[in-house]
């Protein structure tokens, strides 16, 4: 008779398409539950005519009636094909896809990057993926893929490379080395709420350009620290299906020809690598002249109709912005290819598109994935919950008496319960820009420091919900190298591997701008935290 106290109950997981499946029906029973009880909330938005608040009434949007039922079945395919990381990430796994299969991505880590200290790739990869949020959320879908590709070839753990990236983009986000979108984002709303208490206020593009500057270096290094103590060691390492086999192939051949061909793959390995870095200088002449205005030719990535350099390159019609994924995508399938011919690793076009379309074989389930978690982030973006919990968070930061630094944690941290909801940073701003900027100002805090509260608590949970669109493409490449399939990475399970990295950073984040505030250093070219 079995031994009862031994016995276990088995663990069972949930995919992370039936939690989202889960979630799609507990959001429409809840907006069912919510509307009974005509939950709504009220937020101010400012009239830019007249400078005055004009309220907003937002009220929970019952699914479960006809019109609900009728948006979820018949928007469906047009909420999965307007799903903003479907389109990034199958472009610029088309241009990875071919340069890994030419071998470029390989010979390229195996010559130069496997060389480097460990410590020194992770902070490369962060960086690169914190200053990445210049252009939105295109690092998501180009730097998961690539650095889960450059760990697997480099014999360290393609999840913690898919951490480490998705971290740095999530954790870092709104910092960068340059302004940038979120900038754009986030200004018109700063000058319009601070005009409510002082007419003659004026917010520069360049009013966050030295915090951010500096944030992203100090990001960099407190979060290369926290992947490899903390992070690393939970990973663990990555065993390859050669590694895993129980058997042993034993190989005799002959030394010296063995030899002579590790010399002739060496010689042609490295002419390779020159034609792929003649290319690059090519793609970068042009890539810089299509930035350049007014000379012969140019500005093809610019909206000329601007008048200001900055609207040209990141305003709403800006070519740059919308097509620097591809413009990614297009550099490594002509360095791909230009590695290919010189290594004599492809023989023709077709062997190019078989290589390509090959490694699109292991990822199917993401698209899978993609497409559930299109229909929750349409139905909850579609029931209101989240419009409506940030404006009774709005509400609630305005009837609390604080000023100085308690003022800028309660509202740190109230942005960044906010952002578990409403993943938009110019949507929440639209709501909290009225209440936050003006609380401030009373409180002699300039309002750019309050626009960098603002992107701070906006970057604090950025990666730590499953409403971020971009956290399929985490969750969807976690279980794409994930090697026991009979254990998914769960979105519980893949939210506690970045725990560590969450908590401690936003507690960085926090101690950055109290410093920041305490100690008085510019902000800005000309702008200080207070005013």
């Amino acid at each position: 008779m079995p031994d009862k106290g031994k016995l276990k109950l088995k663990k069972f997981y949930f995919h992370p398409v039936t939690m989202f499946l889960v979630m799609i029906f507990a959001t429409i029973f809840l907006s069912w539950i919510l509307s009974l009880f005509e939950t709504q909330a009220t937020y101010n938005t400012i009239n830019t005519n007249t400078n005055e608040l004009e309220p907003v009434l937002i009220t929970v949007e019952n699914l479960l009636s006809f019109d609900g039922l009728k948006f979820i079945i018949s928007d469906a395919a047009k909420n999965f094909l307007s799903f903003a990381p479907l389109g990034t990430l199958l472009i610029s796994l088309i241009g990875l896809t071919v340069a890994e299969g030419t071998g470029f991505i390989e010979t390229l880590t195996k010559r130069h990057i496997s060389k480097m200290p460990k410590f020194i790739i992770t902070f490369f990869v962060i960086f690169i993926a914190t200053v990445s949020s210049l252009i939105n959320e295109v690092g998501y879908a180009i730097l998961i893929p690539l650095f889960a590709l450059v760990y697997f070839m480099n014999n360290r753990n393609p999840i913690l490379g898919i951490v480490t990236a998705f971290c740095g983009v999530s954790f870092g986000y709104g910092v960068s080395l340059f302004i940038g979108s979120m900038d754009m984002s986030l200004m018109g709303y700063t000058k319009d709420a601070a005009r409510l208490i002082d007419e003659t206020s004026h917010i520069s593009m360049t009013c966050n350009l030295i915090f951010i500057v500096a944030a992203s270096v100090i990001l960099s290094v407190v979060g290369t620290a926290i992947i490899e103590k903390l992070i690393a060691p939970k990973i663990g390492k990555y065993k390859k299906e050669e590694e895993t086999s129980q058997t042993e192939k034993y190989h005799s051949f002959d030394m010296e020809e063995e030899e002579q061909r590790q010399i002739e793959q060496d010689k042609y390995e490295k002419r390779g690598l020159r034609y792929a870095l003649v290319v690059s200088i090519l793609f970068g002449i042009f890539f810089v002249y299509a930035l350049i205005p007014k000379l012969p030719f140019s500005g093809v990535l610019l909206d000329l109709k601007e008048k200001a350099y900055v609207y040209q390159l990141f305003g709403d019609n800006a070519y740059f912005q919308d097509g620097f994924t591809y413009l990614v995508s297009l550099f490594f399938v002509l360095t791909g290819i230009a590695y290919g011919i010189g290594s004599k690793s492809i023989k023709n076009d077709r062997a190019i598109v078989e290589n390509a379309s090959r490694n699109f074989n292991n990822i199917g389930s993401i698209f899978i994935l993609m497409f559930v978690a299109a229909q929750f982030i349409a139905v909850f973006r579609k029931s209101n919950i989240g419009v409506v919990v940030s404006s009774w968070l709005a509400t609630a930061l305005e009837h609390m008496q604080f000023s100085g630094v308690p003022l800028i944690i309660v509202t740190l941290i109230i942005l960044a319960i906010s952002n578990l909801f409403l993943t938009s940073a110019a949507n929440k701003w639209l709501i909290f820009s009225p209440v936050v900027v003006p609380l401030f100002m009373q409180s002699n805090i300039s309002p750019q420091f309050a626009q960098i509260v603002m992107r701070v608590g906006d970057s604090m949970t950025k990666g730590y919900t499953p409403l971020l669109a971009s956290f399929v493409i985490y969750i969807g490449y976690l279980n794409a190298y994930n090697l026991n399939k009979n254990k998914p990475y769960t979105i519980r399970g893949a939210l506690s591997l970045i725990t560590p990295y969450f908590l401690l950073i936003s507690l960085t984040w926090i101690l950055i701008v109290v410093i920041w505030y305490l100690i008085g250093l510019p902000i800005g070219p000309g702008v200080g935290p207070t005013i």
